[in-house]
């Protein structure tokens, strides 16, 4: 199992002392980039992306929960995105916008927990990562939402790649997203929260 720590839930007034500590145990560092329209938050721009990237040589996954991505992803591109994952609910033209961002690094594409599988089965052969969100996204620490579970083992039958989860991850569910056929998980209250980030992370591995 990849874990993928998410930065949203870290202390943002140390971010580089917050990725040192995870960096032995992370495989990906996790990046929610909302804009405060598309989700109703706000968080982190290409300018700390650029700034935090000299930190760590670990894969940046970057999560962009934004409007019109098409206006904003090459900033990321050269802020050091090595997956940029985009929702399929917020361009107009999913098919192009996965094909730019394949001409620049991996690409993924997100749904949210109302959003069908269909949406997306005519690009899968295109991306690299599938993102099931198992919680509303714009917000930190929710409850994972079971239903979801289906939804990941009928992804599992449509898709080779990877299949990430993001949303509500702990010990608890996490066997059950991978037998339903996830191999990335994302989690954050439950690493940044935790006394030990090296045993969350671990306890994530299974």
């Amino acid at each position: 199992m990849i874990v993928a720590p998410s930065l949203l839930s870290a202390d943002f007034s140390k971010l580089g002392e917050e990725i040192k500590a995870i960096e032995p145990y992370a495989d990906w560092i996790h990046l929610d980039i909302m804009d405060g329209h598309f989700v109703p938050n706000m968080t982190i721009g290409a300018i700390v992306v650029k700034s935090i990237r000299k930190v760590t040589m670990l894969p940046f996954d970057v999560h962009l929960m934004i409007s019109e991505p098409e206006k904003y992803y090459m900033d990321f591109v050269k802020a050091g995105a090595d997956i940029i994952t985009v929702h399929a609910e917020a361009t107009h033209s999913l098919y192009r916008m996965v094909k730019e961002i394949k001409k620049h690094c991996k690409v993924g594409v997100a749904l949210n927990p109302a959003t069908s599988l269909s949406t997306v089965e005519n690009i899968l052969d295109e991306i690299d990562l599938l993102l099931i969100m198992t919680v509303e996204p714009g917000f930190g620490g929710q409850k994972f939402i079971d239903g979801m579970v289906k939804k990941i083992k009928k992804a599992r039958k449509m898709f080779d790649g990877y299949i990430g989860v993001d949303g509500g991850i702990n010990e608890s569910n996490v066997k059950k997203v991978k037998e339903a056929g996830a191999d990335v998980v994302v989690a954050g209250s439950y690493i940044f929260g935790s006394k030990s980030y090296k045993k969350a992370i671990e306890s994530l591995r299974v």
